[in-house]
């Protein structure tokens, strides 16, 4: 058991680092692979969660992950970057290091919530939990706290990253809810994807300061 608690909260401390390394990046390339890497240790989580639960469903939660969430979509965001010349940094709508304090204020905040209220709940639920949400929160932040539609993106794929991880740390768990969620991001993204390109083919910008400084021109 107790290696189970071990690689489980290792596991899911990593993909909260990495969620908080978001903050700090203003490159979109860095955002996207910091995110890839965080999918990754996420479907290595759910193979554990499978093996230690043993529940063939959280093996194919980590498979759906691991192909859609570790490669798919991280391919289709390079692709959209190399598409418009992305390459500068992403402008921030609060400085670095003040979007850094709040997030840690968040995992504070997660914390403080999580554990006092699952109190009836086994210890490595309620760890996961609160570090799951600690992961939402910070995703949110970055979508806060950047003025690129596509960084908005990025945070919002951090956030539903959290979400699984709250999914697989929670034993019963219906494996169909899990999937729904997985095709549902898919689905979103390639919305997204198509509405980026329209966004770019009218105002030949993504940056959405620019965007709403053309449309008070227009005005």
């Amino acid at each position: 058991m107790s290696l189970t608690f071990s690689l489980a909260h290792l596991m899911g401390g990593i993909i909260l680092v990495f969620g908080f390394s978001l903050l700090s990046q203003r490159r979109l390339a860095a955002m996207i692979t910091i995110y890839q890497i965080q999918a990754f240790v996420l479907s290595a989580a759910a193979f554990w969660q499978g093996y230690a639960q043993h529940e063939v469903n959280l093996y194919l939660t980590g498979l759906i992950t691991l192909v859609i969430k570790a490669i798919a979509l991280p391919i289709g965001l390079r692709m959209i970057v190399a598409k418009f010349n992305m390459i500068r940094a992403v402008e921030t709508a609060m400085p670095v290091l003040l979007s850094t304090i709040i997030g840690v204020g968040l995992i504070g905040v997660a914390v403080l919530v999580v554990l006092p209220s699952t109190l009836s709940a086994v210890s490595l639920t309620r760890e996961d939990l609160a570090i799951a949400l600690s992961v939402v929160l910070l995703g949110l932040l970055v979508m806060t706290t950047r003025r690129n539609a596509l960084a908005q993106i990025i945070g919002f794929l951090s956030t539903e990253n959290g979400l699984v991880l709250a999914a697989i740390g929670m034993p019963g768990m219906p494996f169909v809810a899990e999937f729904s969620v997985a095709l549902l991001v898919l689905l979103a993204f390639l919305v997204v994807g198509v509405f980026l390109f329209r966004i770019r083919e009218h105002f030949d910008t993504l940056d959405l300061t620019g965007i709403e400084e053309i449309e008070r021109r227009g005005r």
